[in-house]
C-alpha cells in the first residue's frame, strides 16, 4: 500500500502526460459528476482533478471514478484526513497547492500518488530532496507565469511541472512550450455555467480544443 516519493512522481508524471491540459474542476452537484467526466474524456482530457472545495466533491469523485477511460484525482488536499477521504472516494492521485510533511507522510503511507505544489526554487529543491520530481507550480500566473517557470527550470532541469492558476487558452501555449512542463491545469474547459446547464456537448468541444494544445 505504501508508495515512495519516487514512485509517486513517476505515476503523477504518467497521468499528467495523458493530455496537455488537466481540467481543474469545482463541482457543486454530484449528479453532474459522471456526465461531466464523460464529456471531458470524450474530448480527449482523461486526467481530471476534482477540487475538494465543495460539499459534493467526494461524491463527485466517486461518480467520476466509474467513467471508463478517466483517471480521477482529488485537488486541494491540505490535511491527512483529506488524503484519506479522497482515496476512499476513489481518487487515483492527489494534488495539493503546497506541501507539508504531514500531508506527504499521509499520502505516502496510504499509497496515494501526490502532485505537491511548489512555487519557489527552495520549495522545489526541498521536494526534490525528498524524492519528488513531478510538481505543481501554483499559483502560476500570480508567481511570474511562464518566464518564472522557465527560469526555475534552468538550474533544476530534473524537475517537471504542471502549472495551474490563471491559465487559459490565451497563455497555455507559453507554458506547454517549456521543456519542464508536462501539462497545464485549467478550469476553462468546464465553466460553471455550462456545467449547471448540463451542456455536455459544449464542454466536450472545449475539451477537444484543449487536447490539441501542445509543445511547439
Amino acid at each position: 500500500m505504501r508508495i515512495t516519493p519516487q514512485d509517486a512522481s513517476l505515476r503523477t508524471c504518467e497521468i499528467c502526460a495523458l493530455a496537455p491540459v488537466m481540467p481543474v474542476l469545482v463541482v457543486e452537484d454530484a449528479a453532474h459528476g459522471r456526465p461531466l467526466a464523460e464529456a471531458l474524456v470524450a474530448g480527449g482530457l482523461p486526467a481530471l482533478e476534482v477540487t475538494l472545495r465543495t460539499g459534493a466533491a467526494l461524491d463527485v469523485i466517486s461518480e467520476m471514478a466509474q467513467v471508463k477511460g478517466g483517471v480521477v484525482g482529488a485537488g486541494t488536499l491540505i490535511t491527512p484526513k483529506d488524503a484519506e477521504a479522497a482515496k476512499e472516494a476513489g481518487a487515483q492521485f492527489g494534488v495539493s497547492p503546497g506541501a507539508t510533511d504531514y500531508l506527504l507522510d499521509a499520502c505516502e503511507s496510504i499509497g496515494l500518488p501526490l502532485l505537491p505544489g511548489a512555487v519557489t526554487a527552495t520549495e522545489a529543491m526541498r521536494l526534490l530532496a525528498r524524492g519528488y520530481g513531478m510538481l505543481k507550480f501554483f499559483p502560476a500566473e500570480a508567481s511570474g507565469g511562464a518566464p518564472a517557470l522557465k527560469a526555475i527550470g534552468a538550474p533544476l532541469p530534473q524537475i517537471s511541472f504542471c502549472p495551474t492558476g490563471g491559465i487559459s487558452p490565451a497563455n497555455a501555449q507559453s507554458y506547454l512550450s517549456l521543456p519542464n512542463v508536462v501539462c497545464a491545469g485549467g478550469s476553462w474547459v468546464a465553466p460553471a455555467d455550462l456545467v449547471q446547464a448540463g451542456n455536455w456537448g459544449a464542454i466536450e468541444t472545449l475539451a477537444r480544443d484543449a487536447s490539441k494544445l501542445g509543445k511547439d
